[in-house]
């Protein structure tokens, strides 16, 4: 049928065709097999071409990966052996030279192979090209063609056979060029390609990560792998933080857990470089290990699982946070930032990498818990759990008594809140103590960012309504007692320590003794290591019960090593510290290098320690392993921390104490203890007022505390350098420190609670009588004592700075730099005026934006830490005063404009966000220890740490306010410098020293002083006057040599005396924080008896010091203005009082207390700035047995008292009128005195200028109830002095030359007479 239908076609259109029409076909028949024929051939040129092009490219590529190979086996192979054979050092350089090395290597790599193809690609370009030029003539031709066979007619059905298969030869050739042409461009833009086809790999599934390297097996792969090593997370680390890595995130950024995270990030990114670069060399992906069995078994003593399972990780996952809401962090991108940003499959991959870190620390965090679950099962106090709580729940007070380390001041706070226990109070004896105990009890409840567990001290709280264990010390737990006397928020008081026997201590015990009879319920439990149990059991009357708790954590080995009587001390009386050296050498030959434990070395006093360790040292330089360090309560905070930290490996550190670690605090890796056996305790001496600060044998139970410090986490070695039979002779307990300290601030304290009669308060131990009266004439003698309100805020910076511990460390006064950089702040009024100006000196580093504070107390020697307390304790008394009345602070404006208020405002949220991450940071970081070529430790100061307390200063004190305490801490003038000396005065009085007469006053010499009841003390080597002794001395153009006065004691003015703080007995008394003020005004304005002879020429203040005048009415006028200002001093101080009465009218009070401050402040001033002539003496025993004449005929007087215009009453005792309540006139016995009570004298009154003629009580009747006049002096010519003329103090004297009579001073008439000679 075919063949008829194509006969019957060809039949029909026969008479078209032509013989020229077959020789057509022939022609194109030809042309299309030359045509195929040449395509032929170009393809097999290009083929052959392509393969050979192909074929070396990858030869070159081979080669190069296999000597990366080589070189990278080399590389490993040197890796180990240097890890094997070098030290830590060596290896880091090593790695990180290796680390250059292959980094170069791969630059070098990727540069030579990006120029390799982009030859190859400029090369097939060309090809291209030409082929395409090719193609295109033949495309033309084959158009022209078609076109005129279209314009010939119709075509039959076999022409268009034809040109549908040209059709579909020209769109595969089409298909093919579009191929060809993307393929080139994916090759112009391969970076970015193979960029986004890793990162799908990367973050794929296993099937697709697999179907990805069976389908691509040509070098592709390995230029991805290449990439892959190079990238670098940190590189792209400002955009992580814009995404992942802000205040509300998971992890802030800033925090220790951001720089914990980076840290992890490094190591996993270095661990997947290894494995990359491994499959680069191998060409093999790592299997992945079978897993082994994920049951999870319970361990039968702990409850814990005993292996980690992946079911423990951390349920966490990122709440309605995808990938493009990541991105929308990002701000929009800069066009000329080239840089590449993350890609969406690294953003996922980085998710990835966060919950995997968030799972490792939860790791970490199970192995953690179970390793303290196991340490609290092995206490030895864990045995004893049900016994305790049963005990408490039946008894009123329990004793606890348990071996150093057994773990009781941890675990039975815990066993009662686990036994239903909501409110628990436990007291310590020091604030460091509370302050470690809260946090390990939080970390051992998982608690530490909760509520449950806090701690309360002073200027200080972390409680909130949920806490269930409070950890406070004894006197804030006492001050508590004031406020609810039935202690009413605490169901159990945990007295922990009570063997310390603190002045808190005993009078928290007889405070509780007495609860317990008014609160049934309330629960008491009494803990300590080493308590004198029959003491205490009979104190509660049989009625506490005692467990005790046997055995200790690890075992402690007992060496005695008894110091020859030769060897106790060297020649200079100085310790001896030859048997000390020889325990480090001991331990060196007994035990290896590699073995750790460290040494702890209990001396008595900061003397013995520099000794020991300056020998240490020296020993420590010969052996370089050992790392020496004090430890003293001089010492700055930070370099007490720095005993806690480690030193190096080979290396052990040797730690110089005194008792403070004895159960202060507790050294980890502490092996060996040296037991030197001596103490420096101090003891109070009621009748001299003087602290004594001596040398004794420890008492057994310190011998016990200071062997426990061996065994707290290891066994350990106690070296005792004293017999046993010594150590039998030695007290059972220490002597409680309410026997030997001043009781003043315990009996006021009593007192504020209302206490009836503090003699018969139920202490377990009481004090001597003698001390207790002692306290309270004291107290007694302080009642008059108020501040003004014109240097009130002043006193108050001052008053904190005397009640803190000394801002100046030791390094102030042995490192020549400190001591050089310190002299600016030296103030030559005394000890005092030196802190204040330490404390405006650190102020000003606060208020100025650029300063540095913590920089500026290091160059200067300065603890940072004592001027925090400083500015919370003058906070506290100014609240006290004001909740008393007693003074009103000046009100400080806060930011008043917009830009300040937003200013302060973002600061605070600074600060806010600064104290949120200090709390939520662990501990201090322990570190490893540097060792000099002294062998002491180095430590770099920690400059980047933020301190909590700078924190809290700057949020509680904005601009304003550090500005207004920075003025109220400078003294401007020497008016402020007078109130501030008469303010103090009053507050120490009778804390005065004379000089002595045979003082020098020269630089590096010894100065002597004399107290009301010490004599011969002298200055302590840190006051500023034993630095410049000059001040003190009479200058002697004050001197004027009257024939009635001796060297000795020569009439002078300006004299002073030295008012001291304490006095401190060592191996000599001391005088401690003294300033100088005017002997006259000081005596007259705050002694409590002066006793005067007729004419008031000579007195006698506190049966202590003697002042001689030559001139009568100064002293007479001096006497009359100090009666006036005590008086006005006594009013004020009643107003003040009454202000804090509920019922007061405070206007009015506040009117004329206002009123009579200003006149008392006025003449206070008037009357300091006077400069009486004057003599003054010290007087001894003797002249007090004769000082009085006793009562007698001689005391008639015929005028009344001046002060009261009653009539004179007489001395019992002494003899004389007795004044006032403080003064006794004529009570002297006094031969030289040729006036009587009866005797008129010639005056002048210093008010209305009035000659006077009468006795010394009429002059002084005349002067307190006179009225100033304007009246001209009788007796004074036109030609007068005039400079006399307005002198009080002026006496009449007739010169025979000028034949005139004169009212002059003492010092004119001397100068009158030498002008006639």
């Amino acid at each position: 049928m075919n063949v008829s239908k194509m006969d019957m076609n060809h039949s029909r259109h026969g008479n078209q065709r032509t013989s020229s029409g077959s020789h057509d076909d022939h022609h194109k028949n030809n042309e299309r097999g030359d045509k195929e024929r040449r395509s032929s051939h170009y393809e097999e040129k290009k083929s052959s071409y392509d393969e050979e092009k192909k074929s070396s490219y990858d030869e070159e590529r081979r080669s190069s990966y296999d000597e990366a190979r080589r070189s990278s086996y080399y590389e490993e192979k040197r890796s180990s052996y240097d890890v094997e054979k070098r030290s830590s050092y060596d290896e880091t350089r090593r790695s990180s030279y290796y680390e250059e090395k292959k980094s170069s290597y791969y630059e070098e790599k990727k540069s030579s192979y990006d120029e390799e193809k982009r030859s190859f690609h400029s090369e097939k370009s060309k090809r291209t090209a030409s082929w395409k030029e090719k193609r295109s003539f033949d495309d033309e031709e084959r158009r022209r063609r078609r076109h005129s066979s279209s314009s010939e007619g119709s075509s039959s059905p076999l022409k268009t056979k034809h040109r549908s298969k040209r059709s579909r030869r020209d769109k595969y050739r089409d298909t093919r060029e579009t191929a060809n042409s993307d393929t080139q461009d994916r090759c112009s833009h391969k970076d970015n390609n193979d960029y986004e086809r890793r990162s799908h790999v990367m973050h794929g599934s296993t099937s697709e990560q697999g179907k990805y390297y069976s389908n691509n097996k040509s070098d592709s792969e390995e230029v991805d792998s290449e990439e892959e090593v190079m990238f670098e997370w940190e590189n792209h680390k400002w955009e992580l933080n814009q995404m992942f890595f802000k205040d509300n995130d998971v992890i802030q950024r800033g925090s220790e857990q951001y720089q914990d995270f980076f840290k992890f990030l490094k190591k996993y990114q270095t661990l997947k470089k290894q494995k990359k670069l491994k499959r680069i060399l191998d060409k093999n992906i790592n299997k992945e290990k079978p897993r082994g069995d994920k049951t999870a078994k319970l361990t039968e003593k702990f409850e814990l699982p005993t292996r980690f399972d992946n079911k423990y990780l951390v349920n966490f996952g990122f709440k309605d946070v995808t990938v493009d809401s990541l991105i929308r962090r990002l701000p929009p991108r800069d066009l000329e930032d080239k840089k590449k940003r993350l890609s969406r499959k690294r953003i996922e991959e980085f998710i990835t990498i966060i919950l995997l870190y968030l799972n490792f620390n939860q790791k970490k965090s199970f192995e953690k818990l179970q390793k303290l679950r196991k340490c609290q099962k092995e206490l030895p106090i864990a045995g004893y759990r049900d016994a305790i709580l049963q005990t408490v729940a039946d008894n009123s007070i329990v004793i606890v008594a348990g071996d150093t380390g057994c773990g009781k001041s941890t675990q039975v706070p815990q066993y009662l809140m686990q036994a239903g226990y909501s409110r628990v109070a436990c007291t310590q004896p020091r604030r460091i103590a509370c302050i470690a105990l809260c946090k390990r009890v939080s970390h051992e409840t998982l608690n530490e960012h909760g509520a449950q567990v806090g701690f309360q001290i002073r200027f200080e709280r972390r409680t909130s309504d949920r806490t269930k264990i409070v950890f406070l010390t004894e006197g804030l737990l006492l001050r508590q007692v004031n406020s609810d006397a039935a202690l009413a928020a605490y169901d159990v008081i945990i007295l922990d320590e009570i063997h310390e026997r603190h002045l808190h201590t005993d009078f928290l015990l007889g405070v509780v003794k007495c609860l317990l009879l008014q609160r049934s319920s309330l629960k008491i439990i009494l803990m300590s290591a080493t308590i004198n149990l029959d003491l205490f059991s009979k104190y509660f009357l049989g009625k506490a019960p005692v467990i005790q708790v046997p055995g200790r954590l690890y075992p402690i080995q007992l060496q005695y090593f008894p110091i020859p009587m030769l060897e106790m001390t060297t020649k200079s009386d100085k310790l001896n510290p030859a048997p000390y050296v020889r325990v480090l050498q001991l331990i060196d030959n007994k035990y290896p290098e590699d073995e750790r434990g460290d040494v702890l070395i209990f001396l008595s006093g900061f003397s013995e320690i520099s000794t020991v360790v300056e020998a240490a040292k020296l020993y420590a330089q010969q052996t370089k392993r050992w790392i020496v360090m004090p430890l003293h309560s001089n010492l700055s905070v930070a370099d007490q921390e720095r005993v806690f930290d480690v030193p190096p490996e080979g290396v052990r550190k040797c730690v110089v104490s005194t008792n403070i670690a004895e159960t202060s605090v507790t050294i980890d890796g502490v092996r060996f203890v040296v037991d030197s056996g001596k103490v420096k305790e101090m003891s109070y001496d009621a009748a001299c007022k003087m602290q004594r600060l001596k040398e004794f044998w420890v008492s057994q139970a310190s011998a016990e505390q200071r062997k426990g410090r061996a065994g707290r986490t290891g066994p350990g070695v106690c070296f005792r350098l004293y017999s046993e039979e010594q150590y039998r002779s030695f007290d059972a307990y220490s002597t409680p420190e309410i026997q030997r300290v001043p009781l003043d601030s315990i009996v006021l304290q009593m007192i504020s609670m209302g206490l009836p009669d503090v003699r018969l308060f139920p202490f377990i131990q009481p004090p001597s009588m003698e001390s207790l009266e002692a306290s309270l004439r004291s107290l007694k003698g302080l009642a008059a004592v108020t501040s003004l309100a014109l240097e009130a805020e002043t006193t108050l910076s001052l008053a904190a700075a005397m009640s803190v511990q000394s801002v100046f460390t030791n390094r102030a006064e042995r490192d020549p730099d400190c001591a050089a950089a310190v002299q600016e702040l030296l103030s030559l009024q005394g000890d005092p005026f030196t802190l204040l100006n330490a404390y405006r000196g650190w102020l000003e580093q606060k208020w100025s934006r650029g300063g540095d504070s913590r920089r500026w107390c290091r160059t200067r020697g300065l603890e940072e830490q004592r001027f925090y307390e400083l500015s919370k304790l003058r906070h506290q008394f100014t609240r006290l005063l004001q909740e008393s009345k007693l003074h009103e602070s000046p009100s400080v404006g806060r930011c008043s404009t917009a830009a300040e208020r937003s200013r302060r405002h973002g600061e605070l949220q600074q600060l806010r966000a600064l104290k949120n991450k200090v709390d939520l940071q662990s501990t201090r970081q322990v570190k490893v220890l540097k060792v000099d070529n002294d062998g002491a430790a180095l430590s770099d100061p920690e400059t980047d740490a933020v301190d909590v307390k700078h924190v809290d200063f700057n949020l509680k004190h904005d601009p304003k306010q550090l500005e207004l305490l920075l003025k109220n801490a400078d003294v401007r003038s020497f008016k402020d410098v007078i109130m501030l000396k008469i303010i103090l005065s009053s507050a120490l009085y009778p804390n005065v020293a004379i000089a002595d007469e045979h003082n020098t006053y020269k630089a590096n010499s010894e100065q002597m002083f004399h107290t009301p009841n010490k004599p011969f003390a002298t200055l302590h080597p840190t006051s500023v006057f034993a630095k410049h002794p000059d001040v003190l001395a009479v200058v002697d153009s004050d001197i004027v040599e009257l024939p009635e006065f001796n060297s000795r004691s020569p009439a002078a003015t300006r004299q002073q005396v030295l008012i001291y703080v304490s006095l401190l007995e060592t191996n000599k008394v001391f005088l401690m924080n003294t300033f100088r003020a005017p002997t006259v005004q000081t005596l007259m304005m705050f002694a409590n008896n002066i006793d005067t002879n007729a004419d008031l020429s000579v007195m006698v203040f506190d049966k202590f010091i003697e002042l001689r005048f030559p001139e009568a009415s100064v002293a007479q006028n001096l006497v009359i203005q100090a009666v006036k200002l005590r008086t006005q001093w006594n009013e004020l101080l009643e107003l003040k009082l009454q202000l804090s009465k509920p019922d007061a009218d405070e206007l009015e009070l506040l009117t004329s207390s206002g009123k009579l401050e200003r006149v008392l402040s006025h003449g206070l001033i008037e009357f300091y700035l006077e400069e009486p002539l004057h003599s003054q003496r010290r007087l001894v025993a003797a002249d007090v047995k004769v000082l009085h004449k006793g009562p007698g005929m001689e005391d008639a007087v015929l005028d009344p008292n001046p002060f009261t215009g009653l009539s004179c009453t007489q001395h019992e005792s002494t003899g004389g009128m007795v004044l006032t309540e403080y003064l006794t006139y004529n009570s002297l016995l006094d031969t030289r005195c040729t006036v009587t009570t009866l005797t008129d004298v010639h005056s002048l009154c210093p008010e209305c200028q009035q000659e006077l003629y009468c006795t010394t009580l009429g002059r002084m009747n005349h002067i307190v109830n006179c009225q100033p006049t304007v009246n001209k002096r009788p007796g004074v010519d036109e030609d007068g002095d005039s400079a006399a003329s307005g002198n009080s103090n002026a006496k009449k004297f007739y010169c025979e030359h000028c034949e005139q009579t004169l009212w002059l001073t003492i010092r004119q008439i001397f100068a009158h007479k030498q002008s006639h000679s």
